[in-house]
């Protein structure tokens, strides 16, 4: 039996996720001005796929580009978390009413509670990136139900903006964590009773953990 291999990403595609990723982490800010060339000599590339990267990244939304000075990194807008939180919250509440509606399977509970475990487990070994990692999986397990590829992946660009927002606010700090978890408990036990009234009530408060106003 032959093995397929693994395609490589090409360099654009690796400097595409090198600098969403810091973005998405925090280490580079709003308002931060990019240099092609700066990105380019240190992830050991031409200019040619960075350039690329950088239109990918201003049509998604992420910068601007100013032709011979570089690439400029939106900050986050003023009304931008708000905003995020409650397209959210329409897309994961439209989840729980599918779910309900057919019934939670035990395949999905179950995966919930595992991602909860995960969450301790990462949250215990300091692990803020497996933690976060875990938490959106928690999240994009129940969205994953409404089986909507458009409302799937214009769920991950929320998250995506939201992961930048709160980059430093949860952390692993041991009160929010056990804040959001609880919080994913009462989302996982809302499915579970068939209360989708009582899912989009948890989910509202767990948000505001989140965004770390609670």
């Amino acid at each position: 039996m032959s093995i397929k291999s693994v395609p490589v990403p090409s360099a654009a595609e690796q400097a595409y996720r090198s600098v969403k990723e810091q973005i998405l982490r925090g280490d580079i800010v709003g308002g931060e001005l990019l240099s092609e060339g700066e990105v380019a000599s240190r992830l050991g590339y031409s200019r040619t796929p960075v350039r690329e990267a950088f239109l990918r990244l201003e049509t998604e939304g992420w910068m601007r580009l100013y032709p011979k000075r570089g690439a400029l990194v939106l900050p986050v807008a003023p009304e931008e978390g708000r905003q995020v939180v409650a397209a959210r919250q329409v897309v994961e509440g439209a989840a729980a009413t599918r779910i309900v509606a057919d019934g939670a399977s035990p395949a999905l509970l179950s995966r919930l509670d595992r991602l909860i475990a995960l969450q301790l487990d990462r949250a215990r070994a300091g692990d803020a990136d497996g933690y976060s990692a875990a938490d959106a999986d928690f999240h994009r397990a129940v969205v994953g139900c409404l089986d909507n590829p458009f409302l799937e992946n214009f769920y991950d660009s929320l998250r995506e903006r939201q992961r930048r927002m709160t980059a430093t606010a949860v952390g692993v700090d041991p009160e929010r964590v056990a804040k959001a978890v609880a919080g994913h408990r009462a989302l996982a036990k809302a499915l579970a009773d068939g209360d989708s009234a009582g899912f989009a009530a948890e989910l509202a408060r767990h948000m505001k953990v989140v965004t770390g106003d609670a």
